[in-house]
């Protein structure tokens, strides 16, 4: 290579596999003897080649049996998506007189603070610094390609100022003040931006080489970001004595009509012109190649093939056929006149999944296949996180460990997830849902042994569960209270969880971001000790932390408690946690940029779905794509020629599989445009290229034996499982779906309230009963109370939540008035009791049942009254048979089975504290007689209502309780029925045979 003239530009084709390959030539080329490669500076563009290239250098050692290899220098120069950072500086390569870049996160909150003066009505704390890590980004995108703040207010941006619309110019504006404003705050400070930085160590070093070559050689290899001051230096390195550039998946046969139809790509434009058309192919995966050999001053017939191939070559074909792929459009009319041997992918394979989980279970198996082979490896390559998780875990139930080196965000690690419930919790105020969630946290146990922790736990939890409740630790301490006399352990379990949580509410509404950071490291560590920060996500949320909490403190930066928890998310989203190294030596789940220069003989493309893979094209929040051509920036679109260029790299393997999944977890998913250009060109050779075995398969893993339909539930228990009491509103369900009787009442089963349920008619019942007992109860006794009072005392007890007391309160206050004026304007009538309970034997089983009231009348009769918040039931329903509570009541009362109450049952009343007929002036609360008096024409007559009542109880006696008939499930379908154990009898899978049948 010393011995060519010129710039020393080689690719290396993608079939022959980039990492390999490079080895290959570089071992022979450089090795020196005893020093091996260590004269030789290999320039890599990030940490993952790094690894990349080192284990190659391993692999091509043990292959020609050196018993040890010296590895050259390595210096990562820059990564290949310009939103990402260029790596580390070349410190080693001078630049003493450069000022220190700024950190990051210090230069977040400043430009946080400087973004909340110079906005008219700035956002709050977490939206600012989403703004202001927006602003940074674009910033850093800007500072890449060399443009500095003057160019912002330059004629070429100017001038098309007024076609913008007037948000954009708005964006703009503030744009070009904040950077303004930056660059003052940097000059006080001494120091310049990151990118700035990596721009001049970029010149400085190649100030250096240019003028005093280095004696050593310098490799540039895999190097593809095009930004000025990179794309300068590389230049200057494939100038030097000993220096190349060396391009991954360059096409060299790629015809120079096609490589014209790319277009522009960053070269010197007409006056008045941006270096980029609107019509440059910047989706083509060739594009950024080109741009950076622009500006390398690098003609492509410069560029020679290198001369070594992989380990994992795949055969030469593959490149023509990789090139052919992915033509522009005006090209690809050629794959109409395509031979048939042009067309052919042989080695690649196209798998689709009908759902995530089936395609991650496929790809899982073609792994597991692929291992069974000796030496063989495999790659997983996917942007889609969550799909790679899908298959490392399916790969552990064959014990395969594979590390999805791409890590996961710090939001979505154990640690990380537990600083953001303690947040959350923080925000909710101690909501049940978050609180529960972060109690139960597996890295959560308070000091205590993690056993008896959940035991505690479990039982706050079933407490706990019900209806919303007032905010805070007070409906926690109060359900212990009631807890800890039967299970003491509660008391020192809430102990614990008080003295960690306590500190967090006494924080003020607008705190300091470090005052807030401490509190929550505070509280984690009470909850969980050292275990928080003892793993690697421990260990990158402490350094995320320190972080955080070091500038923080600088800048004074404060927000609204209840928006800590989405500024920290935000903030976590930043940092990938990767894991350590230690999975299986031929499996890897690899992110797009951890693929890039990596090759194994079994690659398979994942998630190949449009907005996976490429994702979206995204529009910069902040400048206008007209200002960005104008300014010669990139647009988006950018970004998804970067990602046909990981797909076309990926293609050059010996073995590619290209999977999707037909239907994702929003519906129906469109196929990536590289995948139907793929299937375009097989044309009708597509069906030879299909991957069904791992779909089959998949499948079956998933398939159960088929089963015959669940018949309807008629379940026959035993005489003695049937000897059970019987409630006054039981009789409806053993009459109307005895199978709901049997769960409840023989099986003991009771539906399981959630956490934090908005309030239901039975909790709305049971207030309203409580205020309304306690008000009798005071009227009775000689002490009459406001109601309305009394209304409020109850909410208090019950913890009730401020939005229920605002959308319920003044109902219940209005029908509760009207309860209130009605019964104090009584002169004719009395009320006796309220919560009465009372029993009775009927035909040998006991009754049993509780009158909401029990007035009595002025012809010395007894009026038994119910309290409904809702509808109560109607005559006609009654005449049915059903609803017939109050009769059970009646008929309790007329035997005597209320102690103290003495007389016939003469009335029978459903007062209903719901919205009120026209008569009303308070809106709600009217009295309902479910029997056929007044104007009524259809209904029970009174003096046939205990008659029908006693007949249906000695009915269901008959059959059910005293009889062998089966509790058969949904044996009415007149009854209004609950849904709470259509679960149980697994209605769903025997409704619609059984209408059948019913039909035929």
């Amino acid at each position: 290579m010393a011995d060519r003239p010129g710039p020393k530009v080689y690719s290396i084709a993608a079939h022959r596999g980039f990492a390999d390959a490079l080895v290959a030539g570089l071992v022979p080329r450089y090795a020196d003897g005893d020093l091996g490669l260590a004269r030789l500076t290999l320039l890599l563009p990030s940490s993952r080649a790094r690894r990349t290239v080192s284990e190659a250098f391993i692999r091509h050692a043990g292959e020609s049996g050196q018993n040890g290899l010296l590895m050259p220098r390595v210096a990562i120069v820059g990564d290949l998506d310009l939103d990402e950072t260029l790596g580390p500086l070349l410190d080693p390569l001078g630049g003493a007189d450069v000022p220190p870049a700024i950190d990051p996160q210090r230069r977040l909150f400043a430009l946080a603070q400087i973004l909340g003066k110079n906005m008219d009505d700035p956002p709050g704390g977490a939206t600012l610094l989403r703004l202001a890590r927006e602003t940074a980004a674009t910033m850093d995108r800007l500072l890449a390609e060399g443009i500095s703040p003057s160019d912002l207010v330059d004629d070429k941006v100017t001038g098309i100022y007024p076609d913008l619309s007037s948000h954009w110019q708005d964006s703009l504006r503030l744009f070009a003040e904040v950077q303004a404003r930056w660059l003052a705050q940097l000059d006080e400070w001494g120091a310049i931006d990151t990118a700035t930085r990596r721009n001049r160590l970029f010149e400085h070093a190649a100030r250096e080489w240019k003028a005093n070559p280095p004696l050593t050689p310098i490799v540039a290899a895999g190097v593809t970001s095009a930004a000025p001051a990179l794309a300068n230096l590389l230049r200057v390195v494939a100038d030097l004595p000993q220096g190349a550039v060396i391009l991954p998946d360059f096409d060299l046969t790629m015809p120079d009509v096609v490589w014209d139809e790319l277009g522009r790509a960053g070269a010197a434009p007409e006056p008045g012109e941006s270096p980029f058309a609107r019509d440059d192919a910047v989706t083509h995966p060739q594009y950024h190649l080109k741009l950076l050999l622009n500006r390398m001053s690098v003609r492509r017939e410069e560029v020679q093939p290198w001369h070594r191939r992989g380990m994992t070559a795949a055969p030469p074909e593959r490149s023509h056929a990789i090139g052919s792929l992915f033509l522009p459009p005006e090209a690809s009319k050629a794959w109409v006149d395509l031979p048939a041997d042009k067309r052919r992918l042989a080695g690649v394979r196209v798998m689709q999944a009908a759902n995530p989980e089936e395609e991650a279970q496929a790809i899982a198996l073609l792994v597991r296949e692929t291992l069974e082979q000796p030496e063989r490896r495999v790659a997983v390559v996917t942007p889609d996180r969550a799909l790679a998780r899908r298959v490392v875990h399916h790969l552990s139930r064959w014990n395969v460990t594979a590390d999805d080196s791409a890590g996961r965000p710090l939001s979505q690690t154990p640690a990380g997830r537990f600083l953001l419930l303690l947040a959350e919790v923080l925000a909710e105020d101690a909501a049940p849902v978050p609180l529960m969630a972060l109690l139960g946290h597996p890295l959560a146990n308070g000091g205590m042994e993690r056993g008896t922790w959940l035991r505690q736990l479990r039982r706050v939890e079933r407490a706990l569960r019900g209806p919303r409740r007032e905010g805070g630790l007070a409906p926690v301490a109060s359900c212990v209270r009631i807890l800890a006399e039967r299970h003491p352990k509660v008391g020192e379990w809430f102990a614990a969880v008080e003295a960690a949580l306590s500190p967090l509410f006494q924080l003020p509404e607008e705190v300091g971001l470090v005052e807030l950071l401490d509190a929550l490291a505070n509280a984690g560590e009470a909850l969980c000790g050292e275990g928080l920060w003892a793993r690697e996500d421990g260990r990158a949320l402490a350094g995320f932390v320190e972080d955080m909490r070091l500038h923080a403190r600088d800048a004074g930066f404060a927000l609204d408690r209840r928006e800590a928890v989405v500024a920290l998310r935000d903030a976590m989203e930043q940092i990938a946690v990767r894991p350590p190294y230690g999975g299986h030596a031929r499996v890897q789940v690899l992110g797009l940029l951890e693929s890039r220069m990596n090759r194994a003989d079994l690659v398979i493309c994942a998630g190949l779905n449009e907005g996976v893979w490429p994702v979206r094209g995204s529009v910069d929040s902040l400048l206008a794509p007209p200002v960005l051509r104008a300014l010669g920036v990139p647009g988006g679109d950018f970004r998804i020629g970067l990602s046909a260029h990981d797909l076309a790299g990926a293609l050059g393997a010996p073995e590619v599989v290209l999977s999707r999944s037909a239907r994702d977890e929003g519906g129906p998913a469109i196929p990536s445009r590289f995948l139907l250009r793929v299937q375009a060109l097989l044309g009708d050779m597509l069906d030879r290229h299909s991957e069904t075995g791992a779909i089959d398969l998949a499948r079956a893993m998933a398939r159960a034996a088929p089963v015959e339909a669940h018949p309807r539930p008629r379940p026959v228990p035993s005489a003695e499982q049937r000897k059970v009491d019987i409630s006054a509103t039981a009789l409806d369900r053993l009459l109307g779906d005895p199978y709901q009787f049997f769960a409840q009442k023989i099986l003991g089963l009771s539906e399981l309230d959630t956490l934090d349920a908005d309030p239901d008619a039975l909790w709305q019942g049971n207030v309203a009963h409580k205020v309304l007992e306690r008000w009798h109860e005071e009227r009775i006794a000689g002490r009459p109370a406001s109601i309305v009072a009394i209304m409020e005392d109850v909410l208090d007890a019950e913890n009730a939540d401020p939005l229920v007391r605002g959308l319920w309160r003044p109902r219940l206050q209005a029908a509760l008035r009207w309860v209130e004026e009605t019964v104090e304007q009584y002169e004719d009538r009395e009320v006796l009791a309220v919560e009465q309970r009372g029993s009775m034997q009927f035909e040998g089983v006991p009754v049993h049942g509780r009158a909401d009231r029990i007035d009595r009348l002025e012809n010395g009769t007894l009026a038994i009254v119910d309290y409904k918040t809702g509808q109560p039931p109607s005559a006609a329903m009654v005449e049915q048979g059903f609803a017939l509570q109050l009769g059970i009541l009646g008929l309790i009362a007329e035997r005597g089975g209320f102690e103290q109450l003495r007389g016939d049952p003469g009335g029978y009343e459903y007062w209903s504290l719901g919205k009120a007929k026209a008569d009303n002036p308070h809106g709600f609360g009217y009295v309902e007689v479910p029997l056929k008096v007044g104007r009524k024409t259809s209904g029970v007559l009174p003096e046939d209502f205990l008659p029908l009542t006693a007949a249906k109880l000695s009915e269901a006696f008959g059959r059910y309780i005293k009889g062998s008939d089966p509790f058969t499930a949904r044996e009415n379908p007149n009854f209004p029925a609950y849904d709470t154990y259509d679960q149980l009898m697994r209605l769903d899978e025997w409704i619609a045979l059984q209408d059948g049948d019913e039909a035929a």
